[in-house]
C-alpha cells in the first residue's frame, strides 16, 4: 500500500498538499510546464516574445507546416503569463478534482481529445472563412495557444460527479458560460470551447467505475443522491 493512501483511499491526513499532488499528477506536471514556459515569455524580448508565441501556435499556418508540434506545443504556453495565478486556481478547481476521481489515464484522454478536437474544428472554420473571404488572410497566423480547451472538457466532465439536484444547475451555468459567448459575438475560440465543453459532457462512460484516488471514504457518490 502506497504511503500516500490509508486503507480508505484517503491521502496523508498529516500531510494534505503532498497527498492532493501525488494523486493528481498529470495536472501538477502540466501547470509546472506552463509556469515555465510563463516565466520564458516574461523575461523574453518582444521579438522572441512574438516568435514564441507564434511558432507554438496551432493556427492555420502551423498546423498546415507542423500538424503535430503545434497541437502539442499549444497546450503548454499561455499569451499572457500575468494570468497564470488564474489558471493555476482553474486547474486545482477542475482539472485536478477531475483526474483524482476518475484517475490520470482517463482524464488525460479527456482534455487531450478536447484539445485536438477543438483545435482542428475551430481552425477548420478559420480556414474555410478565409477561403471565402470573410475574414483576413493574416488569420491564418493568429496566435492560438492556451490551455482553456482543456479546462472546458475538465468542467463538462465534472458535471457527473456532482450530487443530483446540484447537477443541473452546474451545467447551466456551464451552458451558459461557454454557450452565450459563442451565441452573441463568436468566435473561433468560443467555437473550441464548446466543442470541448461538449466532449467533455460526451465523457459520462469514463465515469464509471472511476479509477482515481477516493477523495472520501464515506462521501456518497452522485449516483445515491
Amino acid at each position: 500500500m502506497s504511503a500516500a493512501t490509508d486503507r480508505t483511499g484517503r491521502g496523508e491526513p498529516s500531510r494534505p498538499v503532498r497527498s492532493w499532488i501525488r494523486s493528481t499528477p498529470g495536472t501538477h506536471i502540466w501547470l509546472l510546464i506552463i509556469a515555465v514556459t510563463s516565466i520564458v515569455i516574461e523575461f523574453s524580448t518582444e521579438g522572441l516574445e512574438l516568435y514564441l508565441l507564434h511558432r507554438t501556435s496551432s493556427n492555420v499556418h502551423e498546423l498546415s507546416a507542423h500538424p503535430f508540434q503545434s497541437l502539442l506545443t499549444s497546450a503548454f504556453w499561455i499569451e499572457n503569463p500575468s494570468s497564470f495565478l488564474l489558471y493555476a486556481v482553474l486547474f486545482e478547481i477542475f482539472h485536478a478534482h477531475v483526474e483524482r476521481w476518475i484517475g490520470t489515464l482517463r482524464w488525460l484522454f479527456t482534455v487531450a481529445t478536447a484539445h485536438i478536437a477543438a483545435t482542428l474544428i475551430s481552425q477548420r472554420v478559420v480556414l474555410l472563412s478565409i477561403e471565402n473571404h470573410e475574414v483576413p488572410r493574416r488569420m491564418a497566423h493568429v496566435v492560438d495557444i492556451g490551455v482553456s480547451y482543456g479546462i472546458a472538457a475538465s468542467v463538462g466532465i465534472l458535471t457527473y460527479r456532482l450530487p443530483y439536484r446540484w447537477r443541473w444547475l452546474y451545467l447551466a451555468g456551464a451552458l451558459a458560460f461557454f454557450g452565450v459567448p459563442l451565441a452573441t459575438d463568436g468566435t473561433f475560440t468560443d467555437l473550441g470551447h464548446a466543442i470541448a465543453l461538449g466532449i467533455g459532457l460526451l465523457g459520462w462512460p469514463l465515469t464509471r467505475n472511476p479509477g482515481g484516488t477516493k477523495i472520501s471514504g464515506s462521501e456518497p457518490s452522485a449516483e445515491a443522491e
